[in-house]
């Protein structure tokens, strides 16, 4: 079993091409700042010698949440408990990333519409914050 676990939580309301954009846009970062090791990147090779570099040998899980509010209920235990995440909200989207900056830093938290956000930490912990989410189909 690995020490360390990462989930994913997706607003269900949200278009399911928007929300991929979102996952997208937080796994890119919250990658680079976790880094190569804790994730157990690796790379595959396939009967061709052909690589397939960087791939998680941990599962990540993609959950749904209902809406927004738990997103944010989440981000909020998760901050509590010292767990590293990342999250996307609608703030973050049309216009240039400078005006999304803008947006984002004029509204308020409990405002915000949390798209997903993406955890990773001691497995038990995440276990527990994550139990009551079902899996994204």
């Amino acid at each position: 079993m690995f020490e360390n676990k990462m989930v994913a939580v997706m607003n269900g309301k949200i278009e399911h091409g928007v929300v991929m954009n979102a996952l997208a846009h937080m796994c890119i970062g919250f990658g680079s700042e976790i880094g190569k090791e804790p994730l157990h990147l690796c790379n595959y090779t396939d009967a061709d010698e052909g690589s397939h570099p960087s791939i998680s040998e941990m599962p990540f899980i993609i959950l749904k949440a209902k809406n927004s509010n738990k997103i944010l209920a989440l981000r909020k235990e998760a901050k509590k408990l010292g767990i590293k995440f990342v999250d996307f909200t609608d703030t973050m989207t049309n216009g240039t990333y400078k005006e999304q900056i803008e947006r984002t830093s004029k509204t308020k938290e409990d405002d915000l519409e949390f798209y997903g956000i993406v955890l990773f930490g001691d497995w038990d912990k995440v276990s527990e914050l994550t139990k009551k989410f079902s899996l994204w189909k």
